[in-house]
């Protein structure tokens, strides 16, 4: 059976390898080694014009909307925080265009922390621009460069509580978060602190948001179920969760503590 097809966003970015200092189209190889422990294929979709998302997504099986810069308050008409990021309008423009052809085809798609940050956004949500200023801590991004271990609790009834039952220690870094929730979405996930940590679609067979790096985390199973929606026939979660933790067991993907991402491309 031909393996399916999954679609991931990537950085467009100022990087240096070897001799070479140039703008690159890059993407951290946890994502790419945790979609094959899955069983799913990788193809990576750099930036593109909007118009061309249609024609490139009829191709795919899945997408994944991956981690990365902050998205451009405008977007969510907002003006930004002073701990904002640039936008990069490129990669703005063109995962927006890639979701909503991925939607309008019922494909299954999954956010990852930007990527849920997108999801929210393009159903007419807004996002909490510096968390600390809100929670009053940086638990969710206590060290630079750094992925640290952070639980979350599932909301049950959900998709994603179903998967991931109960309360599961999964890999942060994030300075914003969800803050109103954009039509046709539901909380799957909260952090103690109250602070959105998953949503999904109420109309979509699979279209769910993580904040957290499942690419990287003790709880990759969200990767697995992808995939497994992604096949032909596929379901979007097994009826008890469990066969979504023994693919995680045999995956092989581990996440130091605190896990630090490397990767042959330096950013800058």
């Amino acid at each position: 059976m031909r393996k399916p097809l999954i679609g991931l966003t990537t950085y467009l970015a100022d990087a240096r390898w070897g001799e070479w200092e140039l703008p690159a189209v890059l993407l951290p190889a946890a994502y790419t080694s945790c979609l094959r422990a899955a069983g799913g294929r990788a193809v990576l979709l750099p930036p593109d014009a909007p118009e061309a998302a249609a024609d490139v997504v009829e191709n795919l099986d899945a997408i994944i909307l991956t981690s990365g810069e902050d998205l451009d308050p405008a977007l969510y008409g907002a003006k930004p925080h002073t701990c904002t990021g640039p936008p990069v309008p490129e990669r703005d423009r063109w995962e927006q265009a890639v979701l909503a052809a991925g939607l309008a085809r019922d494909m299954p798609v999954l956010g990852v922390c930007r990527g849920m940050q997108l999801m929210n956004v393009h159903a007419g949500g807004t996002l909490v621009q510096h968390l600390p200023e809100k929670v009053g801590h940086h638990g969710h991004n206590p060290y630079g460069g750094h992925f640290a271990p952070h639980p979350v609790t599932t909301v049950p009834g959900t998709r994603l509580g179903a998967l991931l039952p109960g309360t599961s220690r999964v890999a942060t870094h994030h300075h914003q978060a969800v803050d109103s929730l954009g039509a046709g979405l539901m909380v799957s996930a909260r952090a103690a602190d109250g602070t959105i940590e998953a949503i999904e679609s109420t109309r979509h067979r699979f279209a769910v948001g993580v904040q957290w790096h499942p690419e990287v985390a003790f709880e990759p199973a969200v990767v697995h179920a992808l995939v497994a929606a992604a096949r032909p026939g596929g379901e979007a979660v097994s009826a008890a969760g469990q066969e979504p933790r023994t693919a995680r067991r045999s995956s092989g993907v581990v996440m130091p503590t605190p896990g630090r991402m490397t990767h042959n491309l330096e950013t800058r």
